[in-house]
């Protein structure tokens, strides 16, 4: 733990839904003596939700700052070793804290899923926090580090193993959870950009959108994300498109380019919803995949957007304990080397993934950046979970009962 700072952690956010199960989380498992703080707009809800944390965690300062007041931000940033931020959209209100953030030498994480967000951070504050030693790191929620991760295993086993690059590689994701009133603005608010701003779309369809330098990425041919529904001939269990894909593999992408293109130049990827086998498996894939594509193309149209956002969850809502309790999720990621060698990589684990498990992701990610400075990667700039903190998350989340394995395949 540094004793520079005044804090080694604050959590910006706390009185949000998800911040809410962050600080629950942090209060129960950081370790004994860590220097975390809750901050937010508002001194009488961060003090309403300190009181309803256990044990020591009722003694956590509190500090008061708006996502808009810079100077606020810029003296949260100076006054702690890290920062791990809930508040979105983040391309309405991410900006001026990771900017502060990287100002400062601070390390900052946060659970975005959108794309130009992280492409904005890339631009305008990579070279800022490779000057500063910060760590800006974006995606540590369920989005994306089941993928970001897993796929890191399998790169790092193939590189073991003497078995080559990473050629095809395919996800596969079973889940169940629900969704949050701010996960549902996050996606309106890109929408919303691309409206406003037609040419935004050539960046949110661009399979290599947040690469560090998007020149040197290959033209492999088939990166785009998946639409249709059809049997896997691997699994024989009927796939669709993934609601995450198209943030998920820009993100594992970067990774890769961040390290040099380590996974390979030859490395595509994609991620797909699997449904099981059979008839009932077709059904659900058809149904899943029409109502997402219905989602999509409602909240873009003026006409039938007010509708969605009638009877969508609105933010600060969320799925309630004993829904999150019951959820889950399994990522199965499998390869094929240069060398042919195949190899399959899961990350399993129990709780609504988009916040009970989400809460574990975002909450270890925040204490490896604030306390396990010594043994992460020499790195700093606008990085992913993989390249900023790789195998120190992997334990990590191993510890807090996250399956994270890799094996080879022989048959």
């Amino acid at each position: 733990m540094s004793t520079l700072r005044e804090h080694d952690l604050v959590v910006f956010g706390a009185t949000g839904f998800v911040g809410k199960l962050l600080a629950g989380y942090l209060a129960e498992h950081a370790p004994a003596g860590a220097r975390i703080a809750l901050a937010g707009r508002s001194r009488e809800r961060l003090e309403a939700v300190r009181a309803g944390l256990p044990g020591a965690a009722r003694e956590w300062p509190v500090l008061v700052a708006d996502a808009a007041d810079a100077k606020a931000l810029a003296d949260l940033a100076a006054s702690t070793t890290a920062v791990v931020t809930t508040v979105g959209p983040y391309l309405k209100y991410g900006l001026p804290l990771a900017r502060a953030c990287a100002e400062a030498g601070t390390h900052y994480a946060d659970l975005t899923g959108e794309v130009l967000f992280v492409r904005r951070l890339a631009d305008e504050l990579h070279r800022t926090a490779l000057a500063s030693g910060a760590r800006i790191v974006n995606a540590c929620g369920y989005d994306s580090i089941p993928s970001d991760l897993g796929v890191l295993l399998l790169h790092e086993r193939a590189e073991a193993d003497g078995a080559g690059d990473l050629g095809d590689t395919t996800l596969l994701a079973r889940m169940k959870g629900g969704f949050s009133g701010g996960t549902i603005d996050s996606s309106r608010t890109q929408v919303d950009a691309v409206m406003a701003d037609r040419s935004l779309m050539k960046v949110v369809l661009d399979p290599y959108a947040v690469s560090p330098d998007r020149a040197s990425e290959p033209d492999l041919g088939s990166e785009r994300d998946n639409r249709s529904v059809f049997v896997d001939a691997d699994t024989g269990q009927w796939v669709g498109p993934f609601v995450m894909a198209a943030f998920n593999t820009r993100i594992v992408r970067r990774s890769n380019a961040l390290a040099g293109h380590a996974y390979g130049r030859r490395f595509r990827y994609r991620e797909l919803a699997a449904y099981g086998r059979g008839v009932k498996g077709r059904l659900r894939a058809l149904a899943m995949t029409a109502a997402l594509g219905a989602a999509m193309a409602g909240m873009a149209n003026e006409r039938t957007r007010p509708v969605i956002d009638r009877f969508a969850p609105k933010p600060g809502e969320g799925p309630s304990e004993e829904a999150r309790a019951a959820g889950w999720f399994q990522m199965k990621i499998r390869t094929t080397t240069s060398s042919g060698r195949r190899y399959l990589s899961t990350v399993a684990g129990q709780g609504d993934p988009g916040y009970a498990a989400t809460a574990v992701m975002l909450g270890e990610s925040a204490l490896a950046l604030a306390l396990d400075g010594e043994r992460l990667p020499a790195v700093a700039g606008v990085l992913t979970p993989a390249t900023a903190m790789g195998d120190v998350l992997v334990e990590r989340l191993r510890a807090a009962g996250l399956t994270l394995a890799v094996e080879e395949l022989t048959a």
